[in-house]
């Protein structure tokens, strides 16, 4: 899934200004200006388009789970170097407090239906036999999901 597709969907769900992802960043540990956010957040075919990468994604995500949970003693959480479509699905299920149900009634929002072991699937270490990788269409529809949740 493209990292620049996730931030701006999180951004237009909850209705983020850029002090406000700003801040996010901040909370995990990367200053960014707003130069820079504002290219993050540019279309794919504008000129000043600048894809984020994993671990600037990771932070930002590492920050949203700050925000919405609060931060707990000791040093802030280490981002990851490389992303996948399971950890972004994983780190949002954290940062808003999601249950299995939850997550489901969220895909069924958008129309996408998925059983619980499917779901945990996502969540298991990858070298158990049931993990499954979660696939763009998955994150596509759970994005959609939360727009319709958080911003009906």
């Amino acid at each position: 899934m493209n990292n620049n597709y996730i931030l701006r969907s999180l951004r237009y769900t909850f209705d983020y200004g850029d002090d406000k992802m700003m801040d996010i960043f901040g909370m995990a540990g990367l200053s960014v200006s707003r130069q820079m956010l504002c290219s993050w957040l540019k279309h794919d075919d504008d000129p000043d388009f600048l894809p984020i990468y994993d671990l600037q994604l990771a932070i930002f995500l590492n920050g949203f789970i700050l925000n919405n949970r609060g931060r707990k003693e000791g040093a802030l959480p280490v981002p990851e170097k490389k992303l996948n479509n399971n950890i972004v699905l994983r780190k949002l299920k954290i940062a808003l407090s999601l249950r299995d149900d939850d997550m489901i009634d969220i895909l069924q929002l958008a129309d996408f239906r998925l059983s619980k072991p499917e779901l945990s699937a996502f969540f298991r270490n990858p070298s158990q036999s049931q993990y499954r990788p979660c696939k763009d269409q998955v994150m596509r529809v759970f994005l959609q999901g939360l727009r319709k949740k958080f911003r009906p």
